[in-house]
This record gives structure tokens, C-alpha cells and sequence, in this order.
């Protein structure tokens, strides 16, 4: 009888990956990354489990934001004080915080529970080149492959 592989917790071996932000397209990137945390480039991905790897995102202030979104697209978030929306296009929110940019797009390519928030805690988004995560053996990961 075949059964289908649930993975474990304890079973799953995680990588390191680096990734290179410059000039590649913001949610393609976060959609492979999204991928990657989630652990559905493994043949144990278990929807259940987080079978993900870690991810560094490099140079994130030279993604590329196509056609007018670095004008048209608009951020919103509020402050929880009587009219305190406040809004910013994605060119500004790239100028002004990179890393938060990326990881706003990944996190809404995960799971909206206590597993995607897990999942999200393995991304590392720099804005220049140096990261600080050389201990861990990163194996580069070219996504332009992948797109």
C-alpha cells in the first residue's frame, strides 16, 4: 500500500540561499521566494509543516519596480488614530526603506496564519550588498532560472 510522505519538524534539513534583488522584477522575486520559504521547491514540502529554507535578499534598493509603479502603485497603512491613513507609492516606500518593500510582497505571498508568519521569520532583506549571514554557507541562487 503506498502512503503519502507527511514530513516532520524535526526531519526537515534546511539551506541558505542568496539571492540578488538587482534589477529583477519585484513580485517575481517575491514570488520565488514566497516558494522557497514555504519549502515547495523539496519533494517533502508538506503543506502542514514548515519544510521551508532560509533566504537572503541582497542589493534590495536596486529592484525593479515595471511600467508605472514606481508612481501609480500606493502603500496603505493606518495608525490606528482617527483618520491616520496614510499612503506612499512604491517608488517612495523603495527610496525610503527597500527592505520593507521586499518583505511586504513576500509576506503577502505566505500563508496568513501562525505557520506564514514562522515562514517569514527565515527571510534576511539587505538593502546593499553586505549581509551579515556568512557563517551559514549561503548557496547563491540564481532566479532567473526560475521566473
Amino acid at each position: 500500500m503506498r502512503t503519502t510522505y507527511m514530513a516532520k519538524p524535526n526531519d526537515v534539513d534546511r539551506k541558505w540561499y542568496i539571492v540578488d534583488a538587482t534589477d529583477v522584477s519585484l513580485g517575481r522575486l517575491a514570488s520565488v521566494v514566497a516558494s522557497i520559504l514555504r519549502g515547495k521547491n523539496k519533494p517533502t514540502f508538506t503543506p502542514n509543516v514548515d519544510t521551508g529554507d532560509n533566504v537572503i535578499v541582497i542589493n534590495a534598493e536596486k529592484v525593479a519596480l515595471t511600467g508605472r509603479k514606481a508612481s501609480n502603485k500606493i502603500y496603505y497603512h493606518h495608525t490606528g488614530f482617527a483618520g491616520g491613513l496614510k499612503s506612499r507609492t512604491a517608488g517612495n516606500f523603495r527610496d525610503e526603506n527597500p527592505e520593507k518593500l521586499i518583505e511586504t510582497s513576500v509576506q503577502g505571498m505566505l500563508p496568513k496564519n501562525s505557520l506564514g508568519h514562522q515562514m517569514a521569520l527565515k527571510l534576511h532583506v539587505y538593502a546593499g550588498a553586505d549581509h551579515k549571514h556568512e557563517a551559514q554557507k549561503p548557496e547563491v541562487l540564481d532566479i532567473t532560472n526560475l521566473i
